[in-house]
């Protein structure tokens, strides 16, 4: 099973970007944590990390992840979850499977911009406020969905 985790604007310093909002691990974490969750089953997911700030390569990277027929998506798509268009399209037409994700909870942020997500009605779910957890928990989700649909 091979899973796309895809990051987007300002979240190519994660561990060292505010962590009093977003937390002092960094992806690199990220494969270990899975490993702790799911056991002997981390070995049949195949991670693939990618970060981009602009909007125009998380839509070449999503296209790319339907040409290489990828089994899933987490998506940290950053500020652009609330105002882009382009990537909810993007969402909408490659159907991958994606889970939202989110470091910190964004409800409770006081931006009320922060409370809407555009990209959310073409993911199967979202999990925001766990840190880095957040990604290992929405790579299970996956994996149960996708192992076990």
């Amino acid at each position: 099973m091979e899973i796309l985790v895809l990051n987007g604007p300002n979240l190519g310093f994660l561990g060292q970007r505010q962590p009093e909002v977003y937390g002092s691990a960094g992806m690199d974490a990220l494969p270990a944590l899975v490993e702790k969750m799911l056991g002997e089953h981390a070995r049949q997911i195949r991670l693939t990390l990618f970060q981009s700030n602009s909007e125009g390569g998380l839509i070449d990277r999503l296209e790319d992840a339907w040409k290489a027929g990828m089994d899933g998506i987490v998506f940290n798509a950053g500020a652009y979850t609330h105002t882009s268009l382009a990537l909810a399209d993007c969402l909408a037409w490659i159907k991958i499977p994606c889970v939202e994700v989110h470091l910190s909870n964004v409800h409770a942020r006081q931006s009320s911009m922060r409370h809407t997500s555009l990209i959310a009605r073409h993911c199967i779910g979202a999990i925001a406020g766990f840190g880095i957890m957040s990604y290992a928990l929405a790579v299970q989700a996956l994996w149960q969905r996708l192992d076990q649909p």
